[in-house]
């Protein structure tokens, strides 16, 4: 197999990246969108709009980097959802443009089957597995069976994880994005001064909820004078805010392998997979479970197109294609996506 061209625009990176078809990484660039800080979150008219002027170039760039043309590829893999529409109506567009153009077939991309598939990029993973999807805009635990057979075991009822970290970095009046404000702020703090709730610990299943951990912080904030915090206090209820997040991702965790009993490993995928309190509550949590442990390196824990592309490569040794008249859709549900061809 020749190799695949990647592409992701599904929220404010604009990303595109070249693998060879053992996944070894020709290139990959990640262009961040910085536009959106003053309005403390991404602004879907000006992320799509932001797509529109730097992705043929960064296409452009990473094929030089790969030292390709097109002709010289196997496919197109881009996502097609979830994710804001704008964005992913650009993404998926450019993708069947340069597809129809080269003669190549094109690959619409789940965004969530992506993060799920990077471990097997990384690690090697075997199947079965079990993600926790972690992110923004989503909070979820899935047992991955193989490519394109997932089975959601539980999810959040409220917030996302990383939406909870972006509502309490604003309380504290921290900048966005919120999870690596927090982290940094939390580093300085003592986790043990307030008193956090854990929201559903010790329930049964693995559903999250954040709400109520959000509201609790907005409560401690709101007891102090108005204007900004004094700097211990800030830190240390970003500190005990992270710990009580982690102690909830580590007691789902557990619930999730206990209703996954032959999963080979615990997969930690998505943006707030970059947090390192999380990332070790999960880890101990694998240990003590028995079953293997595997977090993404922290350039693909975010948005990227490195995983879009290996998802497009882990499709394609199956026969799997896309119809070019597939439309990018803003939501998609991992336990959803298309079986592929055997």
């Amino acid at each position: 197999m020749r190799p695949v061209l990647g592409i992701e625009t599904s929220c404010d990176e604009t990303a595109a990246a070249v693998l060879a078809s053992d996944g070894t990484v020709l290139s990959e660039l990640v262009l961040s969108q910085r536009d959106h800080a003053g309005f403390g979150g991404v602004v879907p008219e000006i992320a799509a709009r932001a797509h529109i002027a730097h992705l043929p170039a960064l296409v452009g760039e990473a094929m030089a980097k790969a030292g390709l043309g097109y002709a010289d590829l196997e496919a197109i893999a881009a996502t097609s959802g979830p994710g804001l529409i704008g964005g992913l109506i650009v993404g998926s567009s450019f993708a069947k443009g340069i597809a129809l153009a080269a003669g190549l077939p094109f690959i619409g991309i789940n965004h969530l089957e992506a993060h799920a598939l990077t471990a097997r990029l990384t690690d090697g993973v075997a199947f079965p597995f079990l993600l926790m999807l972690v992110s923004g805009g989503h909070c979820q635990c899935v047992l991955v069976e193989a490519v394109g057979q997932y089975r959601r075991l539980g999810g959040t009822i409220d917030d996302a994880v990383g939406e909870a970290f972006d509502k309490v970095a604003k309380l504290l009046g921290l900048g966005w994005p919120g999870g690596p404000a927090v982290e940094r702020l939390a580093t300085t703090g003592d986790p043990r001064r307030f008193a956090l709730p854990r929201p559903l610990r010790g329930r049964a299943g693995c559903d999250f909820s954040f709400s109520g951990l959000k509201t609790a912080v907005a409560h401690l904030v709101a007891a102090y004078p108005p204007g900004p915090l004094p700097a211990r206090a800030a830190a240390d209820i970003a500190a005990s805010f992270q710990a009580a997040v982690a102690e909830v991702m580590a007691d789902r965790a557990a619930h999730a392998l206990a209703m996954a009993p032959d999963a080979r490993a615990l997969v930690v995928a998505g943006g707030v997979a970059a947090n390192a309190s999380i990332r070790a509550a999960l880890a101990s949590e694998a240990v003590r479970t028995g079953v293997g442990f595997v977090a993404p390196p922290l350039r693909l824990c975010g948005d990227n197109a490195v995983m879009v592309a290996w998802a497009g490569i882990e499709r394609l040794r199956l026969g799997a294609s896309t119809p070019i008249s597939q439309k990018p859709r803003p939501r998609w549900p991992l336990d959803s996506v298309d079986m592929p061809l055997a």
